[in-house]
């Protein structure tokens, strides 16, 4: 008998998740006046997510000869980050919203376990790569490799760091990517009928977000000029030892 509730369990948990992830399920997102609530909420985080996949795509582009493309590695690097901080802020207020006990968020419901699992993992390191990447363009070359501290007889510096965590961040990623790219275009493409509040309110912090993005890679390649001027076989992608 405990085994087949065990059984029971385990199924409605991938059940809920595949179901989510295929779009056969979708939470209910109440529409309230102003900016959406939930609804806008999910819209936002919707179209803010897809510009990151395709930065995303695009920056991972740059790592088949890194070398050559640092300066595209680090302008869209660059812009990556505001879009960042604002989907990580429109999480964070609709997780602040759910758990305050809010009604409309809280009657919209949690998402899969595992994907409340995987949420902060995504957000933990993409903030951790990019802050390690901004750190890499403020210390320079020599400052980069050199070591911030010994673990097990292991030199980490600030390239070890952004690389490490680059591979922990692929992963949860890409499995949260599965999970919510075809949520994410149903809500941007084939909205449901009915008008939600505050969409002019979404298009100007979009426009906003895009224009705190270019001015983040103009100023970061500008202050990476010392990366770009590197021999292209003395960049290291992730994974790979440096050249000597």
């Amino acid at each position: 008998m405990a085994a087949d509730h065990a059984f029971t369990r385990r199924t409605a948990f991938t059940s809920d998740v595949i179901a989510e992830a295929t779009g056969h399920h979708q939470r209910a997102n109440p529409v309230l006046d102003g900016g959406g609530g939930p609804a806008g909420n999910a819209r936002l985080t919707a179209w803010t997510g897809l510009l990151l996949l395709v930065l995303f795509v695009a920056e991972l582009f740059t790592l088949v000869d890194v070398g050559q493309l640092i300066t595209w590695h680090l302008a869209i690097g660059a812009l990556l980050i505001p879009p960042a901080l604002l989907k990580t802020a429109a999480i964070g207020w609709r997780i602040l919203r759910y758990y305050a006990g809010n009604r409309p968020y809280h009657d919209s419901g949690p998402p899969p376990l595992i994907m409340r699992i995987l949420g902060p993992m995504v957000v933990l390191t993409t903030l951790v790569l990019l802050g390690s990447g901004v750190a890499l363009v403020v210390v320079g070359p020599d400052g980069g490799r050199s070591g911030l501290v010994d673990v097990l007889g292991q030199r980490i510096d600030w390239l070890t760091i952004h690389q490490v965590v680059f591979a922990v961040w692929a992963v949860v990623t890409g499995l949260h990517v599965l999970g919510r790219l075809v949520p994410a275009l149903r809500l941007t493409l084939r909205p449901a009928p009915g008008r939600v509040p505050g969409g002019y309110r979404r298009v100007a912090i979009l426009i906003a977000t895009a224009a705190a993005a270019v001015a983040c890679a103009i100023v970061l390649v500008r202050a990476g000029h010392a990366w770009q001027s590197l021999p292209a076989h003395h960049v290291r992608p992730p994974g790979r030892p440096q050249s000597r």
